[in-house]
């Protein structure tokens, strides 16, 4: 296909997708004369999550416009940055990595062939390069090396001065691997300008620099191989993609910060060129789409439900996920697996170093008990002034002042239905804006097996009043926290085990959600 395209058709395609690009020129230069050299590289820390088609899916794009591309395992680079792979895993890290990125290459077609794989260490511990991080050390102002790595190397109280050297190798790598370009996440541009800054001081070309946008995780925020709930593991079974899917932040109408929109923009379109919303055809039937501006159109319009749009992507995403789950089952990368990533219940001691909460191991201590669950009454609710989308809700929760909840309970339940209602509400999440109005508890509902266009709140037993607390039989006695911390996903965490049994109870584990007057449902 490259022998076809001419320079400028090439161009077009190695930056398709890309929000920003640093040497435009110089690319469209080489382009005239060679193809492009590109490298992407990868640390080598946390396992590779669904995230990682959207960088794939560009390496096809650049083997599609005859680039020579190089992938590098950062193996050093993982240590350097607040030591995320200890060195005794290094080795086997990478590993890990090298099988997972070539089954996810395999999974979308793109032919490992043309690709050269090489470890950082393989040449970042040699005398010339070993010479030339000294050399820049000697250059690179400690400010500048903070600032370079602010968005990349993971910030602490008292940052390690291997943070500091992480951006001058990743500078001195586009020199050791001989590339005119290097392509990353946007999230690194400050590293890029650093390079492009202090390579010619060395006395080495300035290379261009290729950057994706962040895509948003299922949370809505960065997806994170730190952030168990805002990814889809590549390993993950069919079950567990649709337990995550189900939960991810997808508001209807909202194609700001959506995680799953994104991934049809930045994975689905790329590699396949449509995609398809399959539906019941009460709801408008299956309908394929040829660019994805008009599935965005759709969607923002509330001509595609939220509900339509995972049980799309989930179908889509099983399909490239299918190939990586065979490949992994074999005895081999299993044992691989488990050695690069041991579970750490099992490697953690009481020794020094191991951490202790100041409550005695409670703040700590995944149980539902933590939760301010409370019956609440509905005391008026309208239509949210900027989203037609989603209602305004006075709620008594048993306080002095109600408090305000926004819900997007407009496509389910009617303004006349839940005035004066009973509800049920968790009230310890820290508030949240939603389209510029601070909601300052969450509306608890289920959703209906088999048909995710029904979402009814929860109802307390007849009789409950305003305030009264929600408990998991069993977990009576446990103190709910003040404010539950965002960082440490409790909520998301538990909220994956609850669910509505056959017989309409509301339950987490099996075990029923109660009030002193009888069960949720």
């Amino acid at each position: 296909m490259a022998d076809q395209l001419s320079p400028e058709e090439k161009f077009e395609l190695i930056t398709r997708n890309l929000q920003e690009v640093l040497g435009e020129d110089k690319v469209k230069q080489i382009l005239q004369e060679r193809e492009l050299k590109v490298y992407w590289g990868t640390a080598t820390t946390g396992k590779p999550h669904v995230a990682y088609f959207v960088p794939m899916s560009k390496i096809a794009d650049f083997l599609r416009a005859g680039c020579e591309v190089t992938i590098l395992f950062a193996d050093l680079h993982a240590y350097l940055d607040n030591m995320k792979a200890p060195w005794e895993l290094l080795e086997l890290r990478v590993k890990y990595y090298e099988q997972v990125i070539k089954a996810m290459l395999e999974s979308i077609g793109v032919p490992l062939e043309k690709l050269r794989f090489i470890k950082g260490t393989d040449f970042q511990l040699s005398r010339e390069y070993t010479l030339d991080v000294y050399r820049l050390s000697s250059m690179v102002t400690e400010h500048d090396a903070k600032k370079a790595g602010a968005e990349v190397v993971k910030q602490v109280e008292h940052p390690l001065l291997s943070g500091l050297l992480y951006p001058g190798l990743q500078a001195l790598d586009e020199e050791y691997l001989k590339v005119d370009a290097q392509f990353g996440g946007v999230d690194q541009r400050k590293i890029f300008t650093l390079a492009e800054k202090y390579l010619p001081s060395l006395g080495y070309v300035k290379r261009a620099h290729l950057m994706n946008p962040m895509v948003p995780g299922l949370t809505g925020a960065k997806m994170s191989s730190s952030e168990e709930e805002s990814k889809i593991d590549l390993l993950d079974s069919k079950e567990d993609v649709k337990k995550k899917l189900k939960k991810a932040f997808c508001e209807p109408g909202n194609i700001q910060n959506n995680g799953v929109l994104s991934f049809v923009k930045h994975v689905l379109f790329p590699l396949r060129g449509e995609f398809s919303i399959k539906r019941d055809p009460k709801w408008g039937g299956d309908k394929t789409y040829s660019v994805f501006e008009e599935v965005e159109k759709d969607f923002a319009e509330e001509m595609i439900h939220p509900g339509d749009l995972k049980a799309s992507v989930e179908a889509a995403l099983n399909q490239l996920l299918e190939p990586i789950r065979k490949k992994f089952q074999s005895p081999e990368l299993r044992k691989l697996t488990n050695s690069a990533y041991p579970d750490p219940s099992k490697t953690k001691t009481g020794g020094k170093g191991a951490k202790a909460s100041a409550g005695g191991g409670e703040d700590d201590e995944l149980v539902p008990s933590r939760l301010d669950i409370r019956v609440g009454k509905i005391l008026s609710v309208e239509k949210h002034p900027d989203a037609d989308s989603l209602f305004l809700e006075k709620i008594d929760v048993g306080e002095p002042e109600p408090r305000t909840v926004v819900s997007g309970l407009v496509a389910y339940v009617s303004q006349q239905d839940l005035q004066d209602r009973t509800v049920v509400l968790l009230c310890n999440l820290k508030p949240q804006k939603m389209r510029g109005i601070e909601s300052q508890a969450m509306l608890l509902c289920s959703s209906v097996e088999g048909e995710p266009r029904r979402v009814e709140p929860l109802d307390p037993p007849e009789g409950s009043s305003p305030g009264e607390r929600v408990f998991v039989e069993g977990y009576e006695t446990g103190k709910p926290d003040d404010r539950l911390n965002p960082k440490k996903k409790v909520w998301e965490k538990l909220q994956v085990d609850l669910k509505v049994s056959d017989q309409c109870v509301a339950q987490w584990k099996d075990k029923k959600l109660m009030t002193k007057l009888g069960q949720i449902t």
